[in-house]
């Protein structure tokens, strides 16, 4: 195997060589086959329809364990926090332009060729990474106290990172990204090494894990897991990091990249872990970050007409989107004529919001980047909590609209409170989200498997076994649980878990059916 003659950097003054082991590549991967496929565009989704934001879906659910795979992640499947059913939906929008750059999209700029690499060794682990399962862990948090030699680091079930083609490292989901320098160099070696084949490598399999890697220019990501995943749902997943690494920092990070290889873009994101953990906390619950569509807060159509014509207002005075949510629900959301606001984009935005603190504390504005809509523009969103779990988010183009923005934040706010807006969200909120109890079937006749046929089916390691049949609507085989999702309108519904599906195994299998057919 020709050594590989690419270098890593760990600042300006210290040089990093993957090579300076020459055998670290072959000793971690004993074959490599090489599998030439066709390369295929993905599909752009852009958002639909002419009115206003209209539909309903489930609050969300929290459990004190929901994040067991940080240890144990995706071990134990949280329950979903509610996803809901939307009525009827949209905005009225135009597409405006955050600037004279012209519009890109994120993976039309450097998709990564479809040459599949699989790695065939022994069962051991991949650099020492293990499938065992380490103590359980607080969701979402990002623990520096860790490195590659941790036998706790090894153990976790699923890692990601962030790093640039010279290897130096940028994030890491575990542990400290400059304490893992070594294994970024390792990980950047392979990716130069098949690119002076003249290959993209995307996929490495190397025992029960799966590597896989999304080259995006100059920016390296990397996700490692043994959780059985399907390829493309782990691809989305560094898709949505690297979306969200664009809505703080722009893709014109690229230009200073091709200005200084060492380039050093740690400072900019100097804050951002929390923001990063929380996006990956969310691929173990929220259905939007495999699916590509939104979901609504379930409100009565009246309620939700007189938010959106508040917002259609300030809308019409210059502002791009105006969009008001309740955690990560929509409740209503305009944009200006023609404009076009991508699922993902909303995801990554509430995540952003959601996920800093400082938002809570007082109005913002601050500058944004929409990876769908301009993924090479700032817009400017102003941003204000309404009440602990509401807020507003109003986008423009100008960087001086902060007291305009103000201004209307302030009709807005008072008109939602003169109507009793809030009071339903909270009430919305309280309220839970559809069960399939609630729904109204004709009756069927009963058939399918055995109640013993059941209980079987629905056996687990778990220990928590059910101790008698379900029987859902229909019977024993009946429904239990949907998810729908509306193409034309971008948006989804689900009902909430119930039993038997209010155990983490039984959700856990539930989503990676769900994932597997969506992906399929």
């Amino acid at each position: 195997m020709d050594s590989v003659s690419s270098s890593s950097s760990l600042d300006d003054s210290t040089q990093l060589s993957p090579n300076s082991d020459p055998k670290a590549v072959d000793q971690r991967f004993d074959l490599l086959s090489v599998t030439d496929e066709p390369i295929q565009s993905e599909p752009s989704h852009r958002g639909n329809g002419d009115g206003f934001t209209n539909g309903s879906l489930n609050p969300e659910r929290s459990t004190g364990d929901e994040d067991e795979d940080q240890l144990v992640e995706d071990q134990e499947l949280v329950a979903d926090e509610g996803p809901s059913s939307p009525n009827s939906c949209s905005y009225a929008g135009e597409r405006g332009s955050a600037s004279a750059t012209s519009v890109s999209r994120i993976d039309a700029a450097s998709d990564i060729d479809d040459i599949e690499i699989q790695g065939v060794r022994n069962e051991s682990s991949f650099e020492g990474i293990s499938d065992s399962q380490p103590s359980s862990g607080v969701p979402g948090q990002h623990r520096v106290d860790e490195d590659d030699a941790s036998i706790s680091w090894r153990k976790r079930k699923k890692h990601f990172f962030i790093l640039s083609n010279s290897g130096k490292p940028i994030y890491s989901r575990y542990g400290d990204e400059h304490k893992l320098a070594g294994f970024s160099a390792t990980l950047q070696a392979i990716i130069s090494f098949m690119e002076n084949g003249g290959d993209r490598v995307k996929l490495v399999k190397a025992g029960k894990h799966q590597v896989v890697f999304v080259v995006k220019g100059p920016i390296y990501l990397v996700c490692i897991s043994c959780n059985e995943e399907p390829f493309e749902s782990l691809k989305g997943q560094l898709e949505l990091i690297y979306g969200q690494m664009i809505l703080i920092l722009t893709k014109s990070i690229n230009r200073s990249f091709e200005k200084n290889p060492k380039f050093d873009m740690t400072h900019l994101l100097g804050g951002t872990d929390d923001v990063f953990s929380s996006l990956i906390h969310s691929f173990s619950w929220n259905p939007a970050t495999f699916l590509h569509a939104y979901t609504c807060l379930p409100l009565a159509y009246a309620t939700r007409q007189a938010a959106g014509a508040i917002l259609q207002d300030v809308a019409d005075s210059g502002v791009l989107f105006a969009i008001l949510m309740c955690k990560h629900k929509v409740i209503s959301l305009v944009g200006a004529q023609k404009a076009s606001l991508h699922p993902d984009d909303i995801l990554l935005l509430s995540n952003f919001v959601m996920s800093s603190e400082s938002f809570r504390t007082s109005e913002s504005f601050s500058p944004i980047c929409l990876p769908r809509y301009n993924p090479l523009a700032f817009l400017h969103a102003y941003v204000h909590f309404l009440d602990v779990d509401t807020y507003l988010m109003l986008l423009t183009t100008s960087s001086d609209a902060f007291y305009h923005l103000k201004d209307c934040r302030i009709r807005i706010e008072t008109v939602l409170l003169k109507s009793n807006i809030l009071s339903e969200v909270q009430r919305s909120l309280l309220d839970g989200g559809i069960q399939v109890e609630d729904l109204h079937v004709a009756p069927l006749p009963r058939s399918g498997p055995s109640p013993h046929q059941v209980q079987q089916i629905l056996q687990t390691d778990s220990p928590e076994r059910p101790r008698e049949p379900f029987v859902g609507i229909g019977g024993p085989a009946g429904l239990w649980h949907f998810i729908y999702r509306s193409i034309y309108l971008d948006q989804y519904v689900s009902t909430e878990f119930s039993a038997p599906l209010n155990n983490h195994q039984q959700q856990k299998r539930n989503w990676a059916i769900q994932n597997s057919v969506q992906k399929g």
